[in-house]
C-alpha cells in the first residue's frame, strides 16, 4: 500500500477502514525478465495456454468447429438451470446490499472521494460492459423473439422445437411484441449488470479497503486466508484470465462480423473470414495505440466518445422513426419486463428449452466470462463511491439505458415489420439487421457509417480495457506494470478472436465464452459470501 497509485501498490484507505494484515507484498512472486514484470506462475500458465490454443485452433481449423459447437450445446443444455439460478442469486445479493446498512460502506475508506465524475465514470463502465453486444443484438434480438413468439409453439414427437420464449403468443402481434421485448430486456437488464456489480464491488472492497492486491484471488481471503497466495489463488486468477480472454474474444469476433457487414453494405467490402481478420488486425492496432496513451488518455477518452456517438445514434432513430410509438413502447416494455421477469428467471421445469438454453444460458455464461474483465475495470475507476451508490449506478442506471436502447432500435425495426410490412430486417443475417432497418430512414448512409464507427470504437475500448485487466491479474496485482505486457495481451486478444473465427465462426466464439463462464460461475457464487463477510467488517 502507499499514499498514491504506483507500480507496486494501490492507494491507502482514506479514513477508517479495516485493513487485512498479511505478510504478502504485491509483486513478491513476480519475475523481472526482458523488461517485463510478470507474476509466476499465473502469467506463465495463462500465457503459454493461450499461445497453444491459438496454434492448435489454426492448425486444425477444418475439424475443430464441430468440437466447439458440441461443447457449447452440452454446457447450455446440461447446466442451463445452474446458469439461471446463479444469475438470480447475483441479482438478489445486489438488491439486498442496496437496502441493507452495508450500503453505507464507502469504497476506499470512510473519507475517500471519487476519482472520476459521474459522466466519465458512467461512460467507462457502460462502454466496457456491453457496447459491441448492444450494437449487434439491438435490432436482431427483438425481431427474433417477436418472430418466434408470433409463430407460437411447435411440437415434434411431443418435444418443443420452436425458439419462442415461455409459451409464445401465436398469431397475436401485440402480445408477441410485448413478450419479445420483455425477453430482450431480460437478457440485457438487471441480471448481467448484477454479475458485473458483484465482481467489481468485491475487487474494489478487498483492494481499496482491505489493502490486498487488485486481483480476483484477493476476494477469497475470508475463505482461504493466507492460502490465496499459493495454488488456490493461482487457479482462481488463471480462471479469471481465461474467462476474460475468451469472453472478450467473443465480443471482438461479433464486432468484426458486424463491422464487415456494414462496410460491405456501404462500400462493397467482401464479407468473409479474410475481411474480418483484417478488421481485427487493424482495430487491434488502434487498441495498441490506445494502450500506449494510458487509462485517462485512452480508455476514458474513447469511452466518452462512445457515449456521445451512441446517444447520437439513438436520438436519430428515435426522431427519424415512429417517435410517439417508441415513447409509448418505452412504458409498455418496462411493464412487460416487470411482468415476465419471474417466469423468464425460472431455472426449473422450463418447456421453452431452445430459448432458455440457446439464449438465456448462453448469455449468462457470456456475462460471467466477461465479469472479471468488466468487474476489475469498474473497480479501477470506482474508488470513493458508497456501496449503495455503486450498486445503484452499476445495476439500475445501465439497465435503464439498455431498456431505452432496445426499445428504440428494436421498436423501430418492429414498427417497420408490423405496421409498414417491411421484412428486410427480419430476413437479413444477424450482423446485417441493423443496417437493413436503417435503409427505411433518412440519411441512411450517414447513420450506417456512424453505426460502423461506433462498433469499431467499442471494439477498441473493449480490447484496451481488457488488456489492462488481464495485465493487472498476470502482474500479481500491480496496477501499472510495464506497457509491453498490455501490448502482449491486447495482441493475443485479437489473435484469439481471429483464431476462433477461422476455427468455427460465431459458434466457436460462443462455445469458448460458455466453457470459461461455467467454472467461473462457481467462483462468483463463493465471492458473494466473501463480499458480504468483508463488508460486515467495514466501518460505515
Amino acid at each position: 500500500m502507499s499514499d498514491s497509485t504506483d507500480g507496486d501498490a494501490i492507494p491507502a484507505p482514506e479514513g477508517p477502514a479495516n485493513l487485512i494484515e498479511t505478510d504478502y507484498e504485491i509483486g513478491q512472486n513476480n519475475v523481472q525478465l526482458l523488461g517485463l514484470d510478470i507474476h509466476n506462475p499465473v502469467f506463465a500458465v495463462s500465457g503459454l495456454s493461450v499461445v497453444a490454443f491459438v496454434i492448435i485452433t489454426m492448425a486444425f481449423q477444418n475439424t475443430i468447429g464441430p468440437v466447439f459447437t458440441g461443447m457449447r450445446d452440452f454446457l447450455t443444455s446440461t447446466f442451463d438451470w445452474f446458469f439461471l439460478l446463479a444469475g438470480n442469486i447475483f441479482v438478489l445479493v445486489c438488491l439486498g446490499l442496496i437496502i441493507s446498512p452495508l450500503g453505507k460502506v464507502r469504497i476506499g475508506g470512510r473519507d475517500a472521494t471519487p476519482d472520476y465524475g459521474y459522466a466519465g465514470w458512467f461512460a467507462m463502465l457502460f462502454a466496457a460492459g456491453m457496447g459491441i453486444g448492444l450494437m449487434f443484438y439491438g435490432v436482431s434480438e427483438p425481431i427474433s423473439h417477436y418472430s418466434t413468439s408470433f409463430g407460437g409453439v411447435t411440437l415434434e414427437n411431443g418435444v418443443r422445437t420452436d425458439w419462442a420464449p415461455l409459451g409464445g403468443a401465436e398469431g397475436d402481434a401485440a402480445a408477441s411484441h410485448a413478450l419479445g421485448m420483455a425477453a430482450t430486456i431480460f437478457h440485457w437488464g438487471l441480471h448481467p449488470w448484477a454479475i458485473y456489480a458483484i465482481v467489481a464491488l468485491s475487487l474494489a472492497l478487498f483492494a481499496y479497503n482491505k489493502g490486498l492486491p487488485l486481483t480476483v484471488r484477493s476476494i477469497f481471503y475470508p475463505i482461504f486466508g493466507e492460502r490465496i497466495w499459493g495454488w488456490p489463488g493461482h487457479v482462481i486468477d488463471i480462471l479469471a484470465v481465461f474467462a476474460t480472454l475468451f469472453g472478450l474474444a467473443t465480443s471482438l469476433g461479433v464486432g468484426a462480423q458486424q463491422a464487415n457487414a456494414g462496410l460491405n453494405y456501404l462500400f462493397g467490402v467482401p464479407i468473409g473470414t479474410t475481411s474480418q481478420i483484417v478488421l481485427i488486425a487493424l482495430i487491434t492496432g488502434a487498441a495498441l495505440f490506445s494502450v500506449l496513451r494510458g487509462l485517462d488518455g485512452g480508455v476514458k477518452l474513447l469511452s466518452e466518445v462512445n457515449l456521445v456517438l451512441a446517444a447520437v445514434l439513438v436520438l436519430f432513430i428515435l426522431f427519424a422513426g415512429p417517435t410517439l410509438t417508441l415513447f409509448g413502447d418505452l412504458v409498455d416494455n418496462v411493464g412487460a419486463y416487470a411482468s415476465e421477469l419471474i417466469p423468464l428467471s425460472n431455472p426449473f421445469g422450463r418447456e421453452d428449452a431452445n430459448f432458455s438454453q440457446g439464449w438465456t444460458a448462453f448469455y449468462w455464461a457470456w456475462w460471467i466470462s466477461w465479469s472479471p474483465f468488466v468487474g476489475m475495470f469498474i473497480a479501477r475507476v470506482s474508488r470513493g463511491r458508497t456501496v449503495r451508490e455503486f450498486i445503484t449506478c452499476v445495476l439500475l442506471i445501465p439497465t435503464a439505458v439498455s431498456i431505452v436502447w432496445m426499445t428504440v432500435l428494436g421498436g423501430a425495426a418492429l414498427d417497420q415489420l408490423i405496421v409498414e410490412g417491411f421484412t428486410g430486417a427480419q430476413d437479413a443475417a444477424l450482423e446485417l439487421k441493423l443496417f437493413e432497418m436503417l435503409t427505411q430512414m433518412p440519411l441512411t448512409f450517414i447513420a450506417s457509417l456512424l453505426s460502423i464507427v461506433l462498433v469499431i470504437v467499442f471494439f477498441v475500448t473493449s480490447s484496451d480495457s481488457g488488456s489492462l485487466v488481464i495485465d493487472t491479474i498476470t502482474a500479481g496485482g500491480k496496477v501499472d506494470a510495464p506497457v509491453a505486457q498490455r501490448v502482449f495481451w491486447a495482441t493475443f486478444e485479437g489473435l484469439v478472436a481471429a483464431a476462433l473465427l477461422i476455427g468455427g465462426g460465431l459458434g466457436a466464439l460462443q462455445a469458448m465464452a460458455v466453457s470459461t463462464g461455467f467454472p467461473f460461475a462457481i467462483v462468483l457464487l463463493l465471492a458473494c459470501y466473501a463480499l458480504i463477510k468483508g463488508l460486515m467488517d467495514e466501518p460505515r
